[in-house]
């Protein structure tokens, strides 16, 4: 550890050169987002359904770092964005499916100084997202969602209204907030199944460390001991994204939704390989012209996107994002050199970790149709290079409770980069990948990792696999010295 920490400083130079989030998840990773964080794409998940081999799971988080107290609109959804899952299932990196959503937000009672109350001047408790019991609900939201495949819009929801489930306000205003939690799962037509509100943020990691130049707790990082690498249930340093809400969509849908030709197909076979990814979009021009109601026009520009965690965080650089984050997938061959010769690898060189040599072809796994993920794809089905996170929805789910944190390299095959769980340690796995596990798991496997395992609330094992939202009087915020490591002595996080 002192060796590492005194050569940090010759690895600033390159520190400096990479992106600016570094291993932030997409939790306003971008110039153009951290101005427009309500189109933000903070986290991409795909994975087959923990408790239905024949289903897709699909979760799209926006709009990172949302405080549970900040009252009195909290964080609704924006009703100017089209929020979108994309997938590709033909290895051309272009989508073949769409599920757009879009939300409306009603203004109940204009005359309230608040979005919600309860419990308060005659106002009933919140227990209910319609009808007897939503009367507090004065901000509310619903919304649509339409799938296009084959140049046909379909909606899919019907006539069936969907509400939002809002920000957890506090115990008197809505006692039950898990039963308003549960009220949120719609069931649609053709086995689908939908959930959109605010929720507990699942991603994880110690922001504060790496963010100060890379500077991991004593004792944790950024080599783990084999210890702490191998504990799948404890935190032996800060998660700074604990306490924190985000808005989430979640859809659920039958595999054979997805595939080119409406089939579920066994692991070895190409056709069950599919490329995700989510994404944000506004109209091109927006009019606000107070009291006239504001108009959008021209057709959609896409703000934000995400597809693997890795490729924008730890290699796309600072420069180039706000053109990543605005530009498709099918064009991705313009940033093949980020990919190619990750600075990221550079720094992890200057620090002492042995890292694989340039070009980094292992890497364009995370961009191509290639073996592992894709088994029954020969060198005609690669595709071009591509920022979609693959999911081979042949290979059935890891049973709760053997799922690794490291997913693949772990050998748990239903684990990120196939796909991504909640569970799944994108910091650590990311950290491992650019040093070049995959390369050679012996000469370049060195434990990477910030000493973030898990989260401390646990995670949702059915759908919808987020957790109920943060309570905005009660939640608090894990920091260094404060109580929330269960990995460390007297469970304090370590300061130094």
């Amino acid at each position: 550890m002192k060796k590492l920490k005194s050569i940090v400083a010759v690895a600033l130079s390159l520190f400096m050169l990479a992106p600016a989030s570094l291993f932030a998840s997409s939790h306003r990773e971008a110039p153009i987002t951290a101005l427009d964080r309500s189109a933000d794409v903070t986290d991409w998940y795909a994975f087959v359904s923990y408790n239905n081999p024949n289903k897709v799971t699909m979760i799209l988080n926006v709009d990172p770092l949302l405080e549970p107290a900040n009252g009195p609109n909290y964080f609704p959804f924006d009703p100017n964005v089209v929020y979108q899952m994309l997938v590709d299932n033909n290895q051309d990196g272009i989508p073949d499916v769409i599920f757009q959503f879009r939300f409306n937000t009603q203004i109940r009672d204009p005359r309230l100084f608040t979005g919600f109350v309860g419990n308060l001047a005659g106002v009933p408790p919140i227990t209910s997202l319609s009808g007897a019991g939503s009367e507090g609900l004065s901000l509310r939201q619903t919304y649509t969602v339409t799938m296009i495949k084959n140049g046909k819009s379909t909606v899919l929801n019907g006539g069936q209204t969907l509400y939002a489930v809002p920000s957890n306000v506090g115990p008197k205003t809505m006692p039950d907030y898990q039963s308003l939690f549960n009220q949120g799962i719609n069931r649609l037509g053709n086995e689908i199944t939908v959930w959109a509100g605010t929720a507990d943020d699942p991603f994880f990691i110690d922001l504060g460390a790496f963010f100060d130049s890379v500077n991991f707790r004593s004792g944790v990082g950024p080599v783990l001991s084999p210890t702490i690498d191998a504990d799948e249930t404890h935190n032996y340093a800060p998660d700074a994204v604990g306490g924190y809400n985000v808005n989430s969509i979640v859809l659920e849908v039958p595999i054979a939704m997805l595939t080119v030709d409406g089939q579920v197909h066994p692991a070895s076979d190409k056709r069950a390989v599919i490329g995700t990814y989510g994404s944000t979009a506004r109209s091109e021009i927006t009019v606000r012209s107070s009291p006239n109601p504001e108009q959008n026009i021209g057709s959609l520009q896409q703000v934000n996107r995400e597809g693997n965690s890795l490729i924008n965080e730890l290699i796309i650089g600072t420069g180039f994002k706000n053109r990543f984050s605005e530009d498709f997938p099918i064009n991705d061959s313009q940033f093949a050199n980020f990919v190619l010769q990750p600075t990221l690898a550079g720094v992890l060189s200057s620090a002492g970790v042995p890292v694989a040599p340039n070009p980094r072809n292992d890497l364009l796994l995370l961009v191509q149709y290639q073996a592992p993920i894709c088994p029954g794809c020969g060198p005609s089905d690669a595709g071009p290079i591509a920022d979609l996170l693959r999911l081979n929805t042949g290979i059935p789910p890891t049973p709760v409770g053997m799922q690794k944190r490291l997913g693949f390299i772990a050998g748990d095959s239903a684990g990120y980069p196939n796909g991504r769980r909640p569970i799944d340690d994108v910091v650590d796995i990311s950290l491992r990948a650019v040093a070049g596990i995959l390369v050679n798991s012996t000469k370049f496997g060195t434990p990477l990792g910030d000493g973030v395992n898990t989260k401390n609330g646990g995670f949702n094992n059915s759908f919808p696999y987020v957790m109920p939202a943060n309570s905005g009087r009660d939640s608090a915020h894990t920091g260094p010295g404060q109580a929330g490591c269960s990995g460390q002595p007297g469970d304090i996080c370590p300061v130094k």
